[in-house]
């Protein structure tokens, strides 16, 4: 078995990055083929543009033999500091995707090491996820564990 290489992205990756989001939104969200997404393309590269440039967001490729095979992010900002959380830095996993027939060959824990150890070397000490059912197991096996006492608030336009 060849070995997964985890490569940084940059600006200059602009468009494979959104080319991996736009797969990753269409198969998390189940988005019709058809549907027009201009706008969510549009407001994903001006999340990429400003976050990669000011910092706030780290993105990964996986690749082997040369050819992207997944890919990944983590949002990094700041909360208020707490006793669990004393200089407030947190990072949040998101738009972790390995291509369907490349998986189960820990290419997804290696994208995600990889990340949580570049949020590490920026001294972050909270990390969270949403996760699917489908890569809950993963996710526990690398140490994180679900919380039961968090909410969100439903947007009622």
């Amino acid at each position: 078995m060849s070995e997964v290489n985890i490569e940084q992205a940059s600006l200059q990756d602009l468009d494979l990055l959104m080319h991996w989001r736009m797969i990753v939104l269409k198969e998390v969200f189940s988005l019709d083929a058809h549907e027009d997404l201009t706008e969510l393309y549009l407001q994903n590269k001006q999340y990429y543009e400003k976050t990669l440039s000011d910092n706030t967001h780290i993105a990964c490729f996986a690749k082997k033999e040369g050819k992207i095979v997944g890919c990944g992010g983590i949002c990094l900002y700041s909360e208020m500091p707490s006793p669990d959380n004393l200089n407030g830095l947190c990072g949040y996993l998101m738009n972790i995707y390995v291509c369907p027939d490349m998986r189960r060959q820990k290419i997804g824990e290696a994208i995600v090491h990889f990340l949580i150890e570049q949020a590490r070397l920026r001294e972050v000490k909270k990390i969270t996820l949403e996760s699917s059912e489908r890569g809950r197991k993963l996710y526990q096996t690398i140490g994180f564990i679900e919380e039961q006492d968090m909410m969100i608030l439903k947007d009622s336009q």
